[in-house]
């Protein structure tokens, strides 16, 4: 089991999560590959998109359903700096994970984050575990918990 795999598992036995970690045969980099994959809706995919927030330097998570796209206004007024795009080595450096693979929990070190709503319409949703190929169903609910992030409307 890879490091980044094993940092989301024990995030979710941490907190309770009974969700098995699942490795798909088929890539899940993108929403869409991840609900073929799944067998489920696209917007039932819950999306970790990394900024950077040009102000401080950091990166900052937006949580959202698989259809929707991150509106970088709201964005950047939710989190009080302009946004840019996060490279490879920021989101590594403070989530752990690597694009295609970040995990909406399980990260390095503390990030600021918000969640989509439009991911309580559903009962269960899926959420990448720290590898392309890994996935993992859970209860909105319970990730908008878990992930510690700000209900808000940030999409278009």
């Amino acid at each position: 089991m890879s490091k980044s795999l094993k940092r989301v598992d024990e995030a979710l036995r941490a907190a309770g999560v009974t969700s098995d970690v699942v490795e798909m045969a088929d890539d899940t980099r993108t929403a869409e590959d991840a609900a073929r994959a799944a067998g489920c809706g696209v917007d039932q995919i819950a999306k970790s998109i990394i900024f950077r927030a040009e102000a401080k330097g950091d990166a900052v998570l937006f949580i959202t359903a698989g259809g929707n796209q991150v509106d970088t206004a709201k964005a950047s007024t939710l989190a009080g700096a302009a946004l840019g795009k996060a490279d490879a080595d920021l989101i590594r450096a403070q989530t752990g994970f690597a694009i295609g693979g970040v995990a909406p929990v399980g990260h390095l070190s503390p990030i600021r984050s918000w969640f989509d709503p439009r991911l309580l319409d559903f009962d269960l949703v899926y959420a990448a575990a720290g590898t392309p190929r890994h996935i993992f169903a859970i209860a909105p609910q319970h990730l908008l918990e878990l992930s510690g992030s700000i209900l808000a409307d940030f999409t278009r």
